[in-house]
């Protein structure tokens, strides 16, 4: 395993991500987050601290899922997919799943669950773009 090129390809993938995410939320779902936020009483307009810590956990998730990807004998696209597929799931799913169940009806479902549809094609769509360019 290559651990500069884990890092170089993870910081790919986490910028797919970032790229992603802020379409995801800073258009596909902003509007019903804004008026989720305002019926909650909390400003629409985020934390840049917590914002930070948001992208740099997404540039985190693109280097572990570059690493698990990394760590597979004879890697192939499909291997890529499915990489993508397990940090979505640990990622996006558990957290709807865990926003959900934990937090019943503080947000309404399509703040709670496009994320996930959105990061099924999104995740895979990101360790595709590290691991064309992940050599060892």
């Amino acid at each position: 395993m290559n651990t500069k090129r884990v890092l170089a390809s993870g910081l790919l993938a986490g910028l797919v991500l970032n790229i992603g995410e802020a379409i995801l939320h800073g258009v596909v779902i902003a509007e019903p987050t804004e008026a989720a936020l305002q019926a909650l009483g909390h400003p629409a307009t985020g934390d840049p601290l917590r914002l930070t810590m948001l992208i740099l956990m997404t540039f985190g998730q693109g280097i572990v899922g570059m690493w698990v990807y990394a760590a597979i004998r004879g890697r192939t696209k499909l291997t890529a997919i499915i990489v993508g597929n397990i940090v979505w799931f640990l990622s996006a799913a558990y957290a709807a799943i865990y926003l959900d169940a934990g937090f019943a009806g503080v947000f309404p479902a399509n703040v709670v669950w496009w994320p996930v549809i959105w990061g099924w094609v999104e995740f895979p769509l990101a360790m595709l773009a590290g691991a064309a360019v992940y050599r060892d």
